[in-house]
């Protein structure tokens, strides 16, 4: 049985709600709500924020243990308790060899293995992808997925790269799906621009990935950056910021085309070479297919199971290395 601790009020609330053998545990904000939530368990598996230190606590009050998955790419807070927390883990997963790189330089006694996210396996309707692509019929669609937020995602980039564009390849439109707190910010800089569509928060991400024809990512920094998973899934051409735990996903010139951050330019160019060379276009989208198999649940659920055979041998040694 798998409970699920989360705070009061996240949509994952609901989306668990109907998941069988999962319960969950809604807490508000506090370190003592969620301590207390993790009452009676075998293992605990920590998210960083708060939940890493309910998880040492527990470990302190009942000898549980935990072990911590690391999902950004910048060091844990410096004070002495953060770092005993991160020692005294059972075992700690990172999203991509930079997080692997990030926690050595931390603190170099730790052992971290590098476990990525997966694909979402997401869902296309093919009458609204066919919808879709008749609202941008003639269009070549650079799509981007992710929260409007600057300092991570890099969207001012993409828009930059948008209104250079505009005057050399007018069919090229950039679609932007997703919401966030830069977003007034970011429709000000696209202001004026046809060739620039804010498309909103949608549940329908997987037919907005099937109606793109190329996937731009201008991240400025990432864990591992988890939508190039379903880009990949959908044989999505990629051109990506180099910079984090990216080129854990696209390697430059076989699956995808990297480029330097916050730089308009070389976005740009990237952009109009895939436009122009649809041989290449294509045979990048092939690449990034079958790389998608890296990428699966049944092998990251694998993965964990290993991990926590190795924080809880007696919990859970008997446990198949598998997705079952």
């Amino acid at each position: 049985m798998q409970t699920v601790v989360l705070r009061s009020g996240a949509g994952l609330e609901a989306r668990l709600a109907a998941v069988s053998g999962v319960t969950v545990r809604p807490v508000g904000s506090s370190l003592p709500a969620a301590l207390r939530a993790t009452r009676g368990a075998g293992l605990v598996h920590a998210h960083e924020g708060r939940a890493v230190h309910a998880a040492y606590l527990r470990k302190v009050l009942s000898g549980v243990p935990y072990v911590i998955t690391r999902r950004v790419n910048h060091a844990p807070k410096s004070g002495w308790f953060t770092r005993r927390v991160y020692r005294r883990a059972d075992a700690i997963a990172g999203l991509s060899q930079a997080v692997r790189r990030t926690l050595a330089a931390y603190d170099r006694r730790l052992k971290v293995r590098v476990i990525p996210s997966a694909a979402g396996r997401l869902r296309r309707n093919p009458d609204n992808v066919r919808r879709l692509r008749a609202r941008f019929a003639g269009r070549f669609l650079v799509g981007h997925v992710g929260a409007l937020d600057q300092s991570t995602k890099g969207q001012l980039t993409l828009i930059r790269a948008a209104r250079a564009l505009r005057d050399v390849r007018p069919d090229i439109v950039v679609v932007l799906v997703g919401e966030g707190r830069d977003e007034a910010m970011l429709r000000r800089e696209a202001e004026g621009l046809d060739n620039v569509y804010f498309a909103g928060f949608t549940a329908d991400v997987g037919d907005w990935l099937a109606a793109f024809d190329l996937f731009a990512f201008p991240s400025l920094q990432e864990g591992l950056g988890s939508v190039l998973l379903d880009a990949l899934d959908f044989g999505l051409p990629i051109v990506a910021s180099d910079v984090g735990g990216i080129p854990d996903i696209i390697v430059h010139g076989e699956n995808g085309v990297l480029v330097p951050p916050a730089d308009p330019a070389a976005l740009k160019d990237a952009i109009l070479a895939l436009h122009s060379d649809s041989a290449r276009r294509h045979a990048l989208g092939r690449a990034a297919r079958e790389d998608a198999g890296r990428f699966t649940p049944e092998r990251m659920v694998a993965a964990y199971l290993d991990l926590y055979r190795s924080a809880a041998p007696g919990l859970l040694g008997s446990l198949k290395g598998s997705a079952g």
